[in-house]
C-alpha cells in the first residue's frame, strides 16, 4: 500500500511538471522573453527582474515602487523607463531603457497635468531666472512669455552668476531645476514634488515638500506657513488625514486642514484640479513693486472658493481686503527706496554693473528679501512676518540706504554726510 502510494504521487508530481513545461512552451513570446528585445510585463515589476539586480544593488528604489500607487495598479519599470521620442537609448541587461527620464515618460499618462504644469511659473519661469532664455528654443520661450511674459526672454542672473564654482548646480538650480528644459523637448521635472519611485501625492501635498525651495529669506513661505493657524493646526491633525485620497474627489473629511497644495492646486469638493500653481494668485506678490496679475479677477476668485471651504465669505472678502493694504504699503516702500537708488545712479554715483557696491546689495535686501517677506505674510496669515521680519525691516533698511545716499553725494562735494 506505501508502494503504492509513493508510485501514485511520483507519477502526479511528474505529470504536473511536464504539463508546466507545455503550457510554457505554448505561451507567446511576448510573456516569456519578449518580442524585438524587450521582456514582458510580469518580468519588469519590483517582483521581477529588474527587482533580482535592484534589490541588492539599490534596494531602496524597488521598496519604494512597490509601495506607489503605479505599482498598485500594475505599472512596471518598463512603462516608465521606456525611451520616449528623442531620447536617448541605453541598452541595459537586457531592457532598453532611456539613459535619461524627463517629465515627458510621465506625460504619456498625465498629459493633462504636464500641459499645466508647462504654462505655470514652475515651468520655463523658473529655470530662466537664473541662466536667462539661452537654454531655451524659441517655441518655449514664445510659449512662456504668452502665459508670463518677461519671464523667459531675460538675460542671466547676475547674481547667481557672481557666486562661485558649484553654488548653481548646488544651490540656485537645485530649486530651479524643477523648469529646466531637457533634451527630449519637455520642460521640467515631476520628481522635484513626487520623488522618482514613490510617486507620491501624499508626499507632495506636505508642506515641507514645497518648503524645498519656498523657504528662507528671499519667500519665506513655509516658515510663514508654520506660524500661521493653518499651519499649527496642520502640525496637530496631519496623521489623521487621507492625504492619499484622489485629487478628483477630494473632500474636507479626507483633509480639512489645507496644506500648500490644498489652496493653489486641489479639487477640494469639487474645485478644478490643476497643476498650475498660478491659476489661483492675483498679484505679482514676487516684484520688488507688486501688480495685479492680468488673470486677477479670475485668480482671486478661484483661491477664494477654496477659502469658502473652511471661513464665512465675511472672513474670506476681510481677510484679501487687509492684506491687499499691506502689499500697497509695502510698494510705497519698496518704490521710496528703489527712487533712491536710481537717483544716485542717475547722478553718475554708482557705476552700472551690477552688485559690485554695498548699496546694491542693500536695495536687494530691501525688496527681494524684506518686501516679500511682508506681502506674502499678509496673504498666509503670518503675522511676525508681516511685521518684524517684513516692515520693521524695510524702515531699517531704508534709513540705511538714506545714510549710505548722503555719503556717497558729500564725497562727491568734498565735504561730510551732515553737510
Amino acid at each position: 500500500m506505501a508502494f503504492k502510494s509513493l508510485f501514485i504521487a511520483i507519477f502526479l508530481g511528474t505529470a504536473l511538471i511536464v504539463a508546466a513545461l507545455i503550457v510554457n512552451h505554448a505561451r507567446p513570446p511576448l510573456q516569456t522573453g519578449g518580442v524585438g528585445g524587450q521582456p514582458a510585463a510580469r518580468f519588469v515589476r519590483a517582483t521581477g527582474k529588474c527587482a533580482e539586480c535592484h534589490r541588492s544593488e539599490t534596494s531602496s528604489i524597488v521598496h519604494q515602487f512597490e509601495m506607489s500607487a503605479h505599482a498598485g495598479r500594475g505599472v512596471t519599470c518598463l512603462d516608465c523607463h521606456q525611451p520616449m521620442e528623442g531620447q536617448e537609448q541605453w541598452a541595459h541587461s537586457g531592457f532598453t531603457l532611456t539613459r535619461q527620464m524627463t517629465s515627458s515618460n510621465c506625460r504619456q499618462c498625465h498629459a493633462t497635468e504636464y500641459d499645466q504644469f508647462v504654462r505655470s511659473r514652475h515651468a520655463a519661469p523658473a529655470y530662466a531666472a537664473v541662466l536667462g532664455s539661452a537654454p531655451f528654443t524659441v517655441q518655449q520661450i514664445a510659449f512662456a512669455e504668452k502665459y508670463h511674459p518677461g519671464t523667459v526672454r531675460r538675460p542671466p542672473n547676475a547674481l547667481a552668476q557672481r557666486q562661485g564654482e558649484g553654488v548653481l548646480d548646488l544651490g540656485c538650480l537645485a530649486c530651479h531645476n524643477i523648469g529646466r528644459p531637457n533634451p527630449d523637448g519637455s520642460i521640467g521635472s515631476c520628481v522635484q514634488c513626487h520623488s522618482r519611485h514613490a510617486t507620491s501625492v501624499a508626499l507632495a501635498r506636505q508642506p515641507e515638500t514645497c518648503g524645498q525651495c519656498h523657504m528662507g529669506p528671499d519667500h519665506s513661505q513655509l516658515e510663514i506657513f508654520n506660524e500661521s493657524k493653518h499651519g499649527i493646526l496642520w502640525a496637530h491633525q496631519k496623521d489623521l488625514m487621507n492625504l492619499a485620497a484622489p485629487a478628483k474627489t477630494l473632500t474636507t473629511r479626507d483633509m480639512p486642514v489645507p496644506s500648500c497644495a490644498t489652496c493653489h492646486m486641489s479639487g477640494l469638493e469639487g474645485q478644478k484640479v490643476t497643476h498650475d500653481v498660478t491659476e489661483r494668485l492675483s498679484w505679482w506678490l514676487f516684484a520688488p513693486v507688486s501688480k495685479k496679475r492680468p488673470t486677477y479677477e479670475t485668480g482671486q476668485t478661484a483661491m477664494k472658493e477654496t477659502c469658502l471651504k473652511c471661513h464665512a465669505s465675511t472672513q474670506v472678502e476681510r481677510f484679501y481686503e487687509d492684506a491687499e493694504l499691506v502689499v500697497h504699503a509695502t510698494n510705497d516702500k519698496v518704490q521710496a527706496a528703489l527712487d533712491l537708488v536710481k537717483a544716485l545712479r542717475d547722478e553718475g554715483l554708482l557705476t552700472p554693473q551690477p552688485f559690485d557696491e554695498p548699496i546694491e546689495f542693500l536695495i536687494f535686501d530691501l525688496w527681494h528679501y524684506f518686501g516679500r517677506t511682508a506681502k506674502h505674510g499678509a496673504f498666509m496669515g503670518g503675522a511676525d512676518f508681516v511685521q518684524w521680519h517684513g516692515n520693521y525691516e524695510l524702515l531699517l533698511k531704508m534709513n540705511e540706504l538714506q545714510s549710505m545716499a548722503a555719503e556717497l553725494r558729500s564725497r562727491r562735494r568734498g565735504g561730510s554726510p551732515d553737510d
